[in-house]
């Protein structure tokens, strides 16, 4: 029996977005809710993606359908850990059909409509994706914050709390970046140390945009962004060298960046035609 409602999913650190459509696909409701990026814990992803689709149900007017009637892809940070993916899907629904991949992956089919191409997304994390068609897939980044998710807004901001930590020990002299930073995490040593003590990845993602706010006359903010934009510009160099498919930048902060953005990347890259979500409901649709 064919599903009743289609279900694409986005998820990463920052939240989860939904999007519940009707058997041919027609979108019958968005939603969003928190964070489902594996990292987080498999019991706490299903949460939020239980809740985002109980909200979409309601904003639809309907209410409701067991898992066994819907049909669901997922495009999740995290997904590229082996144990995490097997225990994410070990817990799922019974769905009538489900099928999880990167939100990297995702985010191409969406910026690309579910055709070959390149994409960097840019927001919380970073991951580069690569899709020349069937089974040839390239990943460039994404091995998670701190270790790496170069020129992420959590990497972003990841620095700009060094400097802030430089600044409040004497090994640096105070900037408008330095003191916007110090202010968010509490004003004084013995705060910020309390505010380091707690912080996440989503914690010093939030620290960016006091970053890209000084960047116009702080040097130190300007180094900072410049060098996001390098890293940024060596994923898409990585997955495609010869630069023969599309390339699309996407996330939250690709707009944000662009002016710190290397001009050879930004004359290739073209905008996206549609988001993760919207990839996932290709994910989905392809393999059903």
């Amino acid at each position: 029996m064919a599903p009743g409602f289609l279900i694409g999913v986005d998820g990463g650190g920052s939240g989860t977005r939904l999007v519940l459509c009707d058997a041919a696909g027609k979108p019958l409701a968005r939603s969003s809710a928190g964070p489902s990026g594996l990292g987080l814990g498999i019991e706490p992803a299903w949460q939020a993606i239980h809740e985002a689709l109980a909200r979409a149900f309601a904003d639809a007017g309907l209410a409701g359908a067991p898992a066994t009637q819907c049909a669901i892809g997922l495009g999740l940070a995290g997904v590229h850990n082996p144990a995490w993916a097997a225990a994410f899907l070990d817990a799922a629904p019974p769905f009538a059909a489900i099928e999880l991949a990167t939100d990297g992956f995702t985010t191409l089919l969406g910026a690309h409509g579910g055709k070959p191409g390149v994409i960097v997304a840019i927001g919380t994390g970073t991951v580069g994706e690569a899709w020349f068609g069937g089974e040839d897939k390239r990943t460039a980044s994404g091995w998670g914050f701190p270790s790496g998710d170069e020129g992420s807004g959590a990497w972003i901001g990841l620095r700009a709390a060094q400097l802030a930590q430089k600044v409040l020990d004497g090994r640096s002299q105070s900037s408008p970046l330095a003191r916007a930073v110090i202010a968010q995490l509490g004003g004084n040593i013995e705060q910020a140390f309390k505010w380091f003590g707690q912080a996440k990845q989503t914690t010093y993602a939030q620290l960016c945009p006091l970053v890209l706010e000084n960047a116009p006359l702080d040097a130190a903010a300007a180094t900072i962004l410049r060098a996001a934009g390098e890293e940024i510009a060596q994923v898409a160099h990585a997955l495609d060298p010869a630069a023969s498919l599309p390339l699309a930048l996407c996330g939250g902060l690709a707009d944000a960046l662009r002016p710190w953005l290397p001009a050879e990347l930004l004359n290739r890259a073209q905008p996206p035609l549609g988001d993760s979500v919207m990839g996932a409901l290709h994910l989905i649709r392809g393999h059903i």
